[in-house]
């Protein structure tokens, strides 16, 4: 990453990367698993309990069990090891450039109020009956993706390439897991969505009126 032009800041474990996530601001965390003292999973948890910055988990476990929980505790990527550096290089470049496209300067869109929901693009703020929402990273990129085309189906592979720039390396079930998170957030009963809707066979859908 250096060789890339990136500043990093490394720490050995679970606990040193809490500190130094506590000592300075990132824009983007790249996460291991297999960690001494504190695991992946767990600093993963401590970060989004008071943190939205991008997350990429690093695993040599290949169960789907575990790539799920991951994406539970909410990373927004996952990368199983063995992988190429082609690859890694790849999804770092279209989380930060994702990232970059959503500075406030760069977003002049109107909120936009469905329900009891609003989404200010320029503040990266939703509110649900007046209450601030706390989204993760890719949450709040699928769910913008979603409420600009109201009514529009959105396709599981057209809403990674939305997020992250492109589908490549990616299981589209990964949006299945961002958008029940989503409706856990936003809905009021999230068995029975009303803001977020699915297309069965085909994607998912922003309510339209």
């Amino acid at each position: 990453m250096r060789k890339d032009g990136y500043q990093v800041v490394p720490a050995l474990d679970g606990s040193e990367a809490l500190d130094r996530l506590r000592e300075d601001s990132f824009d983007l965390v790249v996460l291991d698993v297999m960690l001494p003292r504190r695991d992946g999973f767990d600093v993963c948890r401590q970060i989004r309990s008071r943190s939205a910055v991008p997350i990429i988990m690093l695993t040599a476990r290949t169960e789907e069990l575990d790539k799920v929980l991951g994406l539970e505790l909410g990373a927004d990527d996952y990368i199983t090891k063995p992988f190429s550096v082609r690859e890694f290089r790849s999804r770092v470049k279209a989380v930060l450039r994702r990232a970059a496209l959503a500075h406030p300067e760069e977003q002049l869109e109107e909120p936009i109020r469905v329900a009891d929901v609003e989404v200010d693009f320029e503040r990266r703020r939703v509110t649900v009956r007046g209450a601030d929402v706390q989204l993760t990273y890719v949450e709040f990129e699928i769910l913008a993706a979603l409420a600009r085309s109201p009514g529009r189906v959105l396709s599981r592979t057209s809403l990674l390439e939305r997020v992250w720039g492109d589908s490549a390396y990616r299981d589209p079930r990964t949006i299945d897991v961002h958008i029940r998170h989503l409706r856990e957030k936003l809905e009021r009963d999230s068995g029975e969505p009303e803001l977020i809707l699915t297309v069965r066979g085909v994607g998912y859908r922003f309510k339209d009126d």
